[in-house]
């Protein structure tokens, strides 16, 4: 036995050899991997790829239940019924147990809108709110909370759960996406990256908007409700751990001596930013009171099959990136345009909705939703940059207050959508709500003039001085602050051998001390 177990020791040395090695290369990487990690751009590239896929997952868990719920309410309250006693019921002269259809659409609109209305609400607050404490923390918040929203979604089993998750999903979106789109903003502070930041983050919102429906109409056909909900949720989780991981939001990063954002209400009353956010609202009512009427409508004037309904937006997504692509790649070559492509835009949105009555046939219908939703790229693709640059140049360079007003503006025409559209469709009728809809996005289009010395514009010291009234209590941008106010003093900082910070005075042309971190 003995000579048997003498390789047993050179063997067992082998094998700790060989882990160690195995640790060690580990090890290595994990090096590797964080200081790639403290890359500059690839750090920005992967903040982009949280803040896409965040936006991607709002919109999807947004649009995802139109194929759903009606089906879903529907047997709820089918199984309602039948849990009552039967002799409410008259089955002598042939009456049944049926859903009231206008119950049942105020149902679906009251749930549709919920989350818009409670986003519209908790916006000023999250705004406020991201720019006192950074934008990771609520970023972070939000995704959890959407977590939460999605599974709540796929084991609720009566209307009140379905309205809790709906509610709770925008909750978690007036933060998610404030802080995402406000990240974007901050962390891409040159305008050409940033317009194509924003851009990228545009293209995922509208796919999310777009692919949700045929997605979620496909599993909930083959696989049940539940499961939609759950590939949401996994995604979420994902991208949870990653904003934990990447950002750090929990980390005792200094807080202190940041510079304070300008508040919300007043960010409301600057004539440039209301005129952003009226053109945001009205470019997205098209959009927001077709999604609950377009449907009846295709059913009754071109007896439309269910997958011909649930593939009508699907192909908007291609112009819509279309529109994104070019307004981004005109934004660089001709960057004080920017109000002319959100008027263009305006005018495409006012035209081609105008237009929707007039399709006889599924085929001729996918144009002009091609054609609202390419213009709606063109116009926030073009807005957005310029609410950022605005809160530079005219305010403080900390965007969650002033993208919170952009949310708003996105809420406002949403949360009208499905309540508002079905009554003036009712009363009016479907082609009075479209030529109303064109008409007020082109009568609106020519305001956007008052944007066009927007891009001329120069930041004002004193005036960010003075709207620094409550000490600098904010952002991340704080070292750029406080380096920018030592310049303009004319001092320069020195480290001696102790590790004590000094200042010397340095002299700056006056071109240096003003105007170059914003050229």
């Amino acid at each position: 036995m003995e000579p048997e177990g003498e390789p047993e020791g050179p063997a067992m040395a082998n094998l700790a050899q060989t882990a160690a090695m195995k640790l060690s290369q580990m090890s290595e990487r994990s090096k590797q991997l964080g200081t790639a990690m403290q890359n500059p751009d690839r750090q920005r590239r992967i903040i982009l790829v949280i803040v896409c896929v965040a936006l991607l997952l709002d919109n999807m868990l947004y649009m995802v239940i139109v194929p759903i719920i009606p089906d879903y309410l529907a047997e709820l309250q089918i199984e309602a019924e039948h849990a009552r006693p039967v002799q409410h019921y008259n089955f002598t002269n042939g009456t049944v147990p049926k859903v009231t259809k206008g119950n049942f659409d105020l149902q679906i609109g009251v749930l549709f809108a919920s989350k818009a209305i409670l986003q519209l609400l908790i916006n000023p607050i999250s705004g406020t709110l991201i720019d006192r404490i950074g934008y990771d923390i609520p970023l972070f918040i939000g995704l959890n909370v959407m977590f939460l929203s999605t599974l709540t979604f796929a084991f609720a089993e009566n209307y009140a759960t379905l309205f809790l998750a709906r509610s709770m999903q925008g909750f978690g979106s007036a933060f998610a996406d404030t802080a995402g789109i406000a990240l974007i903003a901050d962390t891409y502070t040159e305008e050409r990256e940033r317009s194509r930041a924003l851009g990228i983050a545009l293209a995922f919102i509208s796919f999310g908007s777009l692919v949700a429906p045929p997605f979620g109409g496909i599993l909930y056909q083959f696989a049940g409700k539940r499961v939609p909900f759950l590939v949401l949720a996994v995604i979420c989780l994902i991208d949870g751990i990653m904003c934990l991981a990447v950002l750090k939001p929990f980390s005792n990063k200094e807080r202190a001596n940041m510079p304070v954002g300008t508040p919300i209400y007043k960010l409301m009353f600057d004539p440039y930013i209301a005129v952003v956010a009226g053109a945001l609202t009205t470019c997205n009512i098209p959009l927001a009171f077709l999604e609950p009427t377009i449907a009846n409508w295709m059913e009754d004037t071109m007896n439309a099959s269910e997958w011909e309904i649930g593939m009508t937006w699907f192909p908007a997504f291609f112009p819509h990136v279309l529109g994104v692509y070019l307004t981004v790649k005109l934004a660089e070559k001709y960057p004080h345009l920017q109000w002319f492509y959100g008027a263009i835009g305006m005018v495409f949105i006012g035209a081609s909705s105008c237009t929707v009555p007039a399709c006889k046939n599924f085929g001729q219908l996918m144009i002009p939703l091609c054609g609202i939703c390419f213009g709606i790229a063109l116009v926030d693709t073009a807005l957005l940059p310029t609410l950022g640059f605005l809160v530079d140049v005219r305010h403080v360079s900390v965007y969650g207050s002033v993208y919170a007003i952009a949310d708003i503006s996105y809420c406002v025409a949403y949360a009208m959508g499905p309540i508002v559209a079905g009554q003036i469709v009712h009363n009016l009728g479907f082609v009075q709500l479209n030529l109303g809809m064109g008409l007020a996005n082109v009568l609106y289009a020519p305001a956007l003039i008052l944007l066009r010395k927007v891009s001329q514009m120069k930041p004002s010291f004193s005036a960010r001085d003075m709207l620094l009234e409550d000490g600098p209590t904010g952002l991340y941008n704080t070292i750029k602050m406080e380096d920018r106010e030592k310049r303009r003093k004319g001092l320069c900082t020195t480290i001696d051998e102790n590790g004590v910070e000094t200042f010397a005075q340095r002299s700056y042309s006056e071109e240096e001390s003003s105007g170059g971190e914003y050229a």
